[in-house]
């Protein structure tokens, strides 16, 4: 569980549109890695202890508020965040926008933790490092993340004194020199309460920009302490290839901790694993996989390459073949499924079942033991253990008006490019020979036979070849 740091609350500044993502929607509902932008960073203010978030909303509010209320309700972690909307119905700046949140601090807040709804890279823990900073400098009433690279780009240049943090240049607003330096401001900062309340009405909009610029404040605080960071942490998003590198840079480290707790990952970046997905030590990732939802891959289990799983259970020594397709499906103890199988919602694989390729159960329970080994389709069925449904054989569960059921019971053999339409009910032990239609009920330990007798007509094949390659001769 994580600390909560007594009078520190949060403002995340969530308002603008974001015009170079080109899209309609606000650019923090976004998804990066199967979630919205927005809820990484309210992940990374709860990390650093906040108890109270205050989301600034403007361009599409109820999308973001909607996003946001939906992170809390995640799990139980979040639901202990209290969560307050600021809004800001005309974009006028950072500094505009933090001006909005300030009525909504609670009176016992002492220290304000400022972040932009668009970075999802922010770890927890930096921030926690910049919090405790703050409060550790006493003198200090501005603390900030820092961070340099090579192409700083639209960056705000960070502007030193003696070693110390003096001021913040928009690159707008900056001179050739200031452009020139690498040092730059990620946009994350801790304010001492009483300092922002006090200065932020003060703010003008003298600038390039003419917005009101949150980065003023710097210039006007007694004493400031940063705290360097990686700039790849920092990295803000403001197009689709921004959205690209971040998910790459998530996927990776999810990746890399996995294969750190004792997952067998094949490539460390050739593998997709959403946030709120469990991969126990001693599973088996192959490369180009995708496991994303609530998915729990117990140990043991091993995932073949290509395949996709949204909210699924796989249980101990399960087997996915390559390129295995699944979606709020269970499958059991040591089940072995693929290659290219789908497996659609309610579709539950109990232990030592094997669903052969390219077959596709739906809504459908196959017992311990059962076996669907390729080409098949078992849908809106209960099937029992020790069943073994031939290839090609079709559980037809649809009259075009509504969906019936079919229930298989235990030691039940279905032979090959067999038809079972339901409703139906088979009994336990009966036998459906190969190529057979199933329109009544089987019971217990009966034979079932449909289709038509064979016919041979001897020699017929031999006449027939003939004349038909009588029609192929050239005429003179």
């Amino acid at each position: 569980m994580v600390e909560v740091r007594l009078g520190l609350e949060c403002v995340v500044l969530a308002a603008g549109k974001g015009t170079r993502m080109r899209s309609s929607s606000a650019k923090v509902v976004h998804e990066v890695a199967g979630r919205p932008l927005l809820h990484y960073v309210l992940d990374a203010a709860r990390g650093a202890g906040a108890a109270r978030i205050i989301v600034v909303v403007g361009h599409d509010a109820e999308a973001v508020s909607g996003a946001a209320e939906a992170w809390r309700a995640e799990r139980e972690e979040n639901a202990r965040v209290t969560l307050a909307f600021a809004v800001q119905a005309e974009q006028r700046g950072t500094g505009h926008a933090a001006a909005q949140a300030v009525p909504h601090l609670s009176g016992t807040c002492n220290a304000v933790l400022l972040l932009c709804g668009d970075t999802p890279l922010l770890r927890p823990e930096s921030l926690a490092q910049l919090c405790a900073g703050a409060e550790a400098q006493a003198e200090a009433q501005v603390a900030l993340l820092t961070a340099r690279t090579d192409a700083p780009g639209a960056y705000g240049r960070i502007i030193r004194r003696e070693g110390q943090v003096a001021a913040i240049r928009e690159a707008k607003d900056a001179t050739p020199q200031e452009l020139a330096l690498t040092e730059v401001n990620p946009g994350v900062y801790v304010f001492e309460r009483g300092f922002l309340e006090r200065t932020l009405p003060e703010l003008g909009s003298h600038n390039a920009q003419g917005e009101v610029y949150l980065t003023d404040l710097v210039e006007r605080a007694a004493a400031v302490w940063d705290l360097p960071v990686p700039f790849l942490e920092t990295l803000g998003v403001n197009d689709q290839a921004d959205l690209a590198e971040a998910q790459a840079v998530l996927y990776a480290r999810r990746a890399r901790g996995l294969a750190q707790s004792g997952v067998r990952v094949a490539d460390l970046n050739r593998l997709q694993v959403g946030p709120d997905v469990t991969v126990a030590a001693g599973a088996a990732l192959a490369v180009d996989v995708t496991l994303a939802g609530r998915t729990r891959v117990a140990a043991g289990a091993q995932i073949g390459q290509g395949c996709v799983l949204h909210a699924v259970e796989v249980a101990e020594d399960a087997r996915l073949l390559p390129y295995c397709v699944a979606s709020e499906a269970r499958i059991g103890p040591r089940a072995q499924v693929g290659p290219f199988v789908q497996l659609r919602p309610k579709a539950t694989l109990e232990a030592d079942t094997k669903v052969g390729n390219f077959s596709e159960i739906k809504a459908a329970r196959l017992g311990a033991g059962a076996k669907v080994n390729h080409l098949s389709y078992v849908g809106d069925a209960d099937v029992g253990e020790r069943v073994n449904l031939g290839a090609g054989t079709i559980v037809c569960n649809y009259d075009g008006m509504q969906k019936w059921p079919t229930v298989i019971e235990a030691d039940v053999f279905v032979g090959s490019d067999c038809q079972l339409v339901a409703p139906l009910r088979i009994g336990a032990g009966a036998y459906v020979a190969t190529g057979t239609t199933v329109t009544v009920n089987v019971p217990a330990g009966a034979l079932a036979v449909g289709r038509a007798r064979q016919s041979n007509k001897d020699g017929y094949a031999t006449r027939l070849r003939k004349r038909l390659a009588a029609r192929l001769k050239p005429t003179a």
